[in-house]
Parts: structure tokens; C-alpha cells; sequence
């Protein structure tokens, strides 16, 4: 469908540009915008594809600044064509959310505002809040993201009151059920005391609170609780009777009703300056507030209208369809408003209507939903402009040429050498960007158990950090201009992450131990590196035998601190991680028969080694790849007879005693 790729922008090839129209049908589909990196640019829809095309290279002078810096780097079109612009329209923000492309209105994830997340693609699943929304299964939902996370933890506290359900991510206990059963707050999952499909009904229930059905779940229960009743189980109509109890607690602390109660509807509205644009979408239903979500995004030479037709796109195509209200109440008029039309009342499979009202009562609610988007975009600005502060001290602190977008920082962790690992965290724009995170082991064979070196560690970990770029300064990228420009930004054959800064947790020793590694990759010259101290929270710079003149509030050093703790955290939770999976293989790997297969399929299925050395012999020749003789050997491996006592190992005479104590 597409050419092969060319380095050469369309627009400085007229008669290559020409052909490749002519390809384009006139049919409704995607289309995708490539540069001569083969980077996706811009995904768009349209009802005639070659029409939508073609305005982006006829009519140059009615296009925004974004949408001409964007074609000047088009090197390829391709097409993807669709029965309906409807369907135009789902693929568009599928292809949107996979790739990400950068002159798109892209929706920020800055995890602040949290989801709750169930996961129906288990057996019994889990329901729990969340910052991250990542799909493990197309059949796990997320709802949100929701602004008032305390009435969030509020109300899912309060469901899981009224309705029974898995408290523990893991048993606590392996052959028996804990406490929250025997109280009614749990339906005894771990020992399967109900079954899959029952559990998946009481969760549907749970579900309707978080989709805004409050009211059809309450007549559903009452319902419910007839029929018990009629049936003379009153045990029955009494659990339903508490839960229609705790449903009403739940909607007590509505914070708004309207007069008209006979429909539901969202209402959308935003606020946005030059470079951020806040959207609040306020779900009312039965005349209610029941739900408030919001979305940040880059408003950079584009509409209102625009943005909140994204939002619409994208809050829309992730919700069920008894969750899309019949009407929807917008700020400003929608770019493509009949065909959001058509795709929504496709999706709820009834008629929905989107308004813009100017007047009464429906534009009263239009501004009350815009007060709110307003002072979401007055927060987002400030956390915004203290983040600029900070980097802007750190630059004037360091002597940058300009504040530095992607810092880097790296910190060691292991126990007189055993389980050395390191840590690797990435800061962009002030914020974490765990996405770049990294955590490495040392390799070094001289750093073991009994002897450390975390100077040799470091230098180790730079090595295999900066290789590649070591690799692309020798064919000839010039890194020095990187750091004249800021290199975060740089896209270098595959590479993207050069850092503005490297910090280093420690003192001179390390960063000296630093620089002699880059110095062996030639890239001493090219990096901005720096470490922090911390019994006096110094600032170090290579080649200074003194620290920097500075002081431990100022905005600079508390963003290098908030790295440096943020760095050892990470190492030090993957220390614990490696040196806790350690001393599960060393225990169970010292029983006669046991492989590390098996050695991973008991620890599965138990979950703990105290559960494996609790377990009986039945219990353990249940258990996946165990037979009854070797569910014997690792029960007597557990529980020696007296006469073996003196050839015991000596952590399970330390166990013992610590049992029998």
C-alpha cells in the first residue's frame, strides 16, 4: 500500500507527491502521516480520504503553524480504508493510542488523576485504584480518571462494605480462609467457597456504582429483595436489604442535583491558555452528579472544539456501551459533531444527541463545569511553573546552557556485595518518567558477597549505559552540539535517550570513579555530569575539589534530591527483590528432586516457603509436577526427625529455633 520509504520531504518532490495523491481513494478510511524515519507523524480520518489529503499540500495558507510544521516532514502517506467514517473513527483512535504520534492532540498521562481498575479477565477479579492505565487483557475496564481521588478511596471503601468481595491480592492463609470470611467480607476466594461465575455477578453489580447506575442497581436489590422475601428467606432479603442501605449512604453525598431529573447526560467544558488545555466531564444522571473525570492536554495551536472532540473520542471508546448517556452538553461546537453523532449512537445502539447550548439552564451547567476546568488548569500551571524553576535554578547552579529536560540519576544497593544491583530513574521536565526507568545487576565478577566496590559498580553501569552512544560518536554523530542544544529531543539512528544531565548519588569518589569510565568511552567531553552527597546534600562537578556553593533548599538542589531518593528507592526495592528470589532458591533448590522448574511451579502454587513448610503431605502431592514421594521428601525436609537433627543445614536449625522460641 505504501512506497518505500524516502528521506525526502513530499512536498520538495511535486510529481512523487502528485502519484502518491492519485493513489489515495476516494473512499472513507485513515490515513497516516510517516517522516523519512519511518515515525508516524499524524493519524487522521475522513469520509473521502484523497479530499482530506489533499487540503494538507492545495491550501498551505489555511493551515495552522502545527499542521505546516507537519507536512514540511511528511515523506510518505499511508491509507487504510473502512466501510464508514464511523468505523473511520474507531480505528483512528486505536491508531492514535498505539502509536502516539506527535502533531496529534494527544490526552496527558501525568498519573494524577487515578482509574479503578477490575480485571475481568480472571477467575475471580480484582478490583483496585490505580494511576497507571495498562491493559493486560482486552477484557479488563478501567474506569475514570477521576479527579476527587478521596471520594474515589471513599466510595470503593464503602462498596467493598456492602458488597463481598476478594479483600487480599494473595491468600493469606493456604488451606483454610481468613478472617473476612467468617465476617461476611469476603466470599472465602481463596478456597473457592463460591464459584467464578457467581463472583463475576457480584462484581457486575459493583460495576454498575462506578458506570453511574446507582439508581437501576437500587431497583434491582429491591427487586431482588422481594422475591427472597416472597420466598420466605428473610436471611437473603436481609444481606440485600444492608446493601440497598449501603447504596444509599453511597448517593447521600451527591454534591449537586438539577430539577430535571428525566435525563441523563454529560456535560464537557474546558479551560486552557497558549500551551494546556484542562477538560472536566461531569456525568449526571437521574439528575445527578455521579461521577467527575478529567483530562489535560497540549492546546498548542488548536481549537476548543477540537481538543474536546478528542476527549470525547477518547473517554468514549473505552467505556461500555450502557455507560454512553443519550445526550451530551459541550462548551464549543465539535469540528465533526454528526459524525461523533453517528458513532455513539452506533456504540449505545439508541439515539445520542450532542448539544451546545447558549442559554438557561443547560448553559448554566456548561459554566459551572468550566469554573471547575478552570481551577484544574490554575493547578496544572502551578505544579507546571514550579517544575520550570526548578530546572532553571539547577542550569544556573550547574552552568548549562539550557535547564535540563532529561536528567538522569543512578544509585547501587547490595549488602557487603552480595546482590549488587543498580538503578538507573529518568526525570523529564522536573516529573518522573517511569517508562524510562532501568535497574541493571552487577556483573562484576570482583563484586560478591564479602567484598564491595560501589566506585567499580558505577563505573560498570556507565559503561554499558553510554556504549551505544560511544558506538555513535565513533561513526561520526557530533555529541557535542547535543549539549549545546539540549539532546533529549535528539532522534540519532534508533537512539533517543541522551541525558542533559547525569547525577550520580555519592561524592567525589564516585564521580571520579564516573568519569574514568566515560573517559574510556571518549564521552567525557559530551555529558553534563554532577553528583550529590548526602550527609551535607553537596553538589560535586568533575575536576572541583570543592563542592558547589549552594544551599539545601534552593529549588535546583531539592529537584537533584528528589532524584537521588527517587534513584535509591528503585535500587533498593530490586535488592530486596533479587536477594528475596536468592533465598527461595537456595532453600528449596538444597531438597533431592526439586529443579528450578519445580522449584518455580511450588512457589506458584504456594505462593511462600512458610506455606510450602506448613503444608501436609496430601497438600503438597496436590500440588503441580509433586507426587506422594516427592510431597515426602520435602516434608521431611521441613520437619527432620530428631536423629537427622545434627546434619541439619544451619538456616533451618536458625528456623527451628526461631519456631520453637
Amino acid at each position: 500500500m505504501a512506497d518505500s520509504i524516502s528521506g525526502t520531504p513530499l512536498l520538495t518532490q511535486p510529481e512523487r507527491l502528485e502519484r502518491r495523491l492519485k493513489d489515495i481513494p476516494a473512499e472513507p478510511g485513515c490515513y497516516l502521516m510517516r517522516d523519512g524515519d519511518d515515525r508516524i507523524l499524524y493519524v487522521g480520518k475522513s469520509k473521502t480520504l484523497r479530499s482530506r489529503v489533499r487540503s494538507y499540500f492545495r491550501s498551505r495558507h489555511d493551515l495552522s503553524p502545527r499542521i505546516r510544521l507537519m507536512t514540511r516532514q511528511v515523506c510518505e502517506i499511508e491509507f487504510i480504508v473502512t466501510d464508514s467514517e464511523a468505523e473511520a473513527l474507531a480505528l483512528e483512535s486505536n491508531l492514535i493510542k498505539n502509536h502516539q504520534p506527535h502533531f496529534n492532540v494527544l490526552l496527558k498521562d501525568d498519573k494524577k488523576y487515578p482509574y479503578l481498575c477490575i480485571t475481568w479477565s480472571e477467575a475471580y477479579p480484582r478490583i483496585f485504584i490505580t494511576r497507571r492505565r495498562r491493559f493486560r487483557s482486552p477484557l479488563d475496564r478501567f474506569y475514570g480518571p477521576y479527579v476527587d481521588v478521596g471520594l474515589l478511596r471513599r466510595t470503593l471503601f464503602l462498596v467493598k462494605r456492602v458488597f463481598p468481595l476478594r479483600q487480599r491480592p494473595r491468600p493469606l492463609h493456604q488451606d483454610r480462609t481468613c478472617l473476612n470470611y467468617s465476617i461476611g467480607r469476603c466470599p472465602g476466594v481463596c478456597q473457592e467457597m463460591i464459584s467464578s461465575d457467581d463472583y463475576h455477578r457480584t462484581l457486575r453489580k459493583v460495576a454498575m456504582v462506578f458506570q453511574g447506575r446507582s439508581d437501576e442497581l437500587q431497583h434491582l436489590l429491591q427487586e431482588q429483595m422481594q422475591k427472597y422475601a416472597d420466598r420466605t428467606d428473610y436471611e437473603s432479603a436481609a444481606r440485600v436489604r444492608d446493601q440497598l442501605h449501603g447504596l444509599d449512604q453511597l448517593t447521600a453525598d451527591q454534591k449537586m442535583s438539577l430539577p430535571d431529573s428525566s435525563v441523563s447526560r454529560d456535560v464537557l467544558a474546558l479551560a486552557c491558555d497558549e500551551r494546556l488545555a484542562a477538560v472536566q466531564l461531569f456525568q449526571m444522571r437521574a439528575g445527578k452528579l455521579v461521577g467527575r473525570l478529567g483530562y489535560t492536554a497540549d492546546a498548542s495551536g488548536l481549537s476548543p472544539g477540537l481538543i474536546l472532540q478528542r476527549v470525547i473520542e477518547e473517554h468514549y471508546s473505552q467505556v461500555d456501551a450502557v455507560e454512553v448517556p443519550p445526550q451530551l452538553l459541550v462548551q464549543h461546537p465539535l469540528p465533526q459533531q454528526l459524525l461523533l453523532e453517528e458513532w455513539l449512537t452506533e456504540q449505545r445502539e439508541r439515539k445520542v444527541q450532542i448539544h451546545c447550548p447558549q442559554r438557561r439552564q443547560k448553559a448554566d451547567l456548561i459554566e459551572l463545569v468550566q469554573r471547575n476546568a478552570e481551577f484544574e488548569l490554575l493547578r496544572a500551571k502551578q505544579g507546571q511553573e514550579q517544575q520550570a524553576l526548578s530546572t532553571e535554578d539547577l542550569a544556573q547552579l550547574l552552568d548549562l546552557p539550557l535547564p535540563p529536560r532529561r536528567i538522569e540519576g543512578y544509585d547501587i544497593s547490595h549488602i557487603q556485595g552480595s546482590d549488587a544491583v543498580a538503578s538507573q530513574v529518568v526525570f523529564i521536565d522536573g516529573l518522573p518518567a517511569k517508562q524510562h526507568y532501568r535497574k541493571y545487576k552487577i556483573q562484576s565478577s570482583s563484586i560478591r558477597a564479602g567484598h564491595s566496590d560501589d566506585f567499580m559498580a558505577m563505573a560498570e553501569i556507565m559503561r554499558r549505559r553510554f556504549r551505544r552512544w560511544a558506538r555513535a560518536k565513533a561513526d561520526g554523530v557530533d555529541l557535542g552540539a547535543l549539549r549545546q542544544k539540549g539532546g533529549s529531543a535528539l532522534q540519532t539512528d534508533g537512539l533517543n535517550d541522551w541525558p542533559d544531565l547525569v547525577m550520580i548519588d555519592g561524592g567525589k569518589g564516585q564521580l571520579s570513579a564516573v568519569m574514568e569510565a566515560l573517559r574510556e568511552l571518549n564521552l567525557h567531553d559530551d555529558l553534563n555530569v554532577c553528583s550529590l552527597a548526602k550527609q551535607r546534600e553537596e553538589v560535586f562537578l568533575p575536576g572541583e575539589s570543592q563542592p558547589l556553593e549552594s544551599e539545601a533548599d534552593q529549588l535546583g538542589v531539592a529537584l537533584l534530591r528528589r532524584l537521588r531518593d527517587e534513584a535509591h528507592r528503585f535500587a533498593v526495592s530490586f535488592h530486596r527483590q533479587q536477594r528475596g528470589e536468592r533465598m527461595k532458591r537456595s532453600r528449596l533448590s538444597d531438597i533431592p528432586g526439586l529443579g528450578a522448574k519445580r522449584v518455580r511451579d511450588l512457589l506458584s502454587h504456594f505462593h511462600s516457603i512458610d506455606a510450602i513448610q506448613l503444608a501436609s503431605v496430601d497438600t503438597l502431592a496436590k500440588a503441580p509436577g509433586v507426587g506422594p514421594v516427592l510431597a515426602q521428601d520435602i516434608f521431611n525436609f521441613f520437619h527432620p526427625t530428631n536423629e537427622n537433627n545434627d546434619s541439619l543445614p544451619s538456616h533451618l536449625e536458625e528456623h527451628q529455633l526461631e519456631h520453637s522460641a
